[in-house]
């Protein structure tokens, strides 16, 4: 009893420090970099679009 109850903890321990340290998906990182050149460009714009007038 005391075994199976040691395994329990000892398998719930690892997939608990496997599953909540993850990072961002390489695919959130990319979509925020582009949502911030976009951003970025947008000010660019409009900064040159005042210059004009």
């Amino acid at each position: 009893m005391k075994k199976l109850f040691l395994s329990l903890f000892l398998v719930g321990t690892l997939a608990t420090t496997f599953t909540s340290c993850r990072e961002e998906s390489t695919g959130d990182k990319i979509e925020d970099a582009a949502d911030d050149v976009g951003d970025s460009m947008e000010d660019a714009a409009e900064d040159v679009e005042d210059a004009v007038d």
